[in-house]
């Protein structure tokens, strides 16, 4: 067994797309493809009995749909997928929900990601929204690159989730849901994406983890023009916090990145400890003089930023410096559109 920062991982070798590996009796780990910097999202298929439960079937891409159908057609085949359960609204975890309710199967997630979902689903833009336009130029985005963007076609839900048949199954807090032989329970976490579900078997120690349980990476925390004022930090950290107490050492996560891992009590503090020291970093850098979110990128990431992280690394600095000034730690001054932030 593998240990690296503290974690433990019983596999060390992920499966390759299209292919299984079982985690525990009746649970299999199904690796899907992304074209994304996060090149894969990991997909679970719980056996029923009678059918397949797929948790977080991946995105509607035509490798992960490609990788899906080979495992349909092979590891999973002879029964069908009766049920698909997403633990959040993302693109990466919903994406193919919809196709597997084409073919059957019965969709259950949280009310507020079906919700999400199907409104982003219907919301398609050929450019970028004025209100999205004046969230990056108050974030501080370089006005050649802003200049771009605004011509160019922005990320739209409709062109990487198939569309949501109507119809769904709520999952809220403390729910049991039976599935592969054990009952789970449903704990609701914050701050990644509104109401993500986990499930925690309460027969063994297995979580299905969604975005919420992540071992060697950290999950996006972004304040969107959609609620600019955010503070998804504050809700990630209360998460962890609310989630510690039901965290046990044989506790054996299956994320939706990376690894299955064990040591989830470690982890939660490394989550916590992860952005309270980003947001110490900050206050020293503001305390230099006023910046803008982006030229906060160095002390909070500590590394560079390419073009493919920027738009994720941009929501997470707004939403940084958003948790600092709904504390009264930090205000606002505006330039020609442009926020700068300064201590109070």
């Amino acid at each position: 067994m593998k240990t690296k920062n503290g974690l433990s991982y019983p596999i060390e070798t992920p499966p390759a797309f299209g292919d299984t590996i079982e985690v525990a009796e009746g649970v299999l780990l199904l690796r899907l493809p992304l074209p994304l910097a996060l090149d894969h999202v990991n997909a679970y298929a719980l056996d029923d009995g009678d059918g397949w439960t797929l948790v977080d079937p991946g995105m509607n891409a035509s490798a992960c749909l490609e990788a899906l159908s080979r495992a349909l057609d092979g590891p999973l085949s002879g029964k069908p997928v009766r049920r698909v359960i997403v633990t959040h609204y993302h693109p990466d975890h919903i994406g193919l929900a919809g196709w597997l309710q084409a073919r059957g199967a019965e969709l259950w997630t949280t009310r507020t990601s079906w919700l999400f979902a199907r409104m982003l689903c219907l919301d398609e833009q050929a450019l970028p929204v004025p209100e999205t336009i004046d969230f990056w130029r108050a974030a501080g985005m370089d006005p050649v690159l802003l200049e771009f963007r605004a011509t160019e076609r922005p990320f739209n839900f409709a062109d990487c989730v198939h569309p949501l048949p109507l119809g769904f199954r709520n999952m809220a807090e403390g729910d049991v849901i039976r599935a592969a032989g054990r009952n789970w329970r449903v704990r609701i976490g914050q701050g990644h994406a509104p109401d993500h579900a986990t499930l925690w078997s309460e027969d063994d120690g297995l979580i299905l983890g969604g975005d919420q349980l992540l071992p060697s990476i950290s999950a996006n925390l972004g304040a969107y023009a959609s609620e600019p004022l955010a503070d998804p930090v504050a809700d990630w950290i209360e998460s962890c916090r609310a989630f510690q107490p039901h965290a046990r050492e044989d506790h054996l996560v299956l994320p939706g990145h990376k690894l299955p891992f064990y040591g989830l009590p470690l982890r939660l503090r490394q989550m916590i400890d992860n952005h309270e020291g980003a947001l110490a970093r900050l206050r020293t850098r503001l305390a230099e003089r006023p910046h803008t979110a982006v030229e906060c990128f160095p002390v909070l990431f500590k590394r560079e930023i390419g073009m493919s992280e920027y738009g994720l690394a941009l929501v997470e600095a707004v939403a940084h410096l958003n948790h600092l000034y709904l504390r009264g730690e930090i205000k606002r001054e505006m330039r020609e559109g442009v926020s700068y932030w300064s201590p109070v």
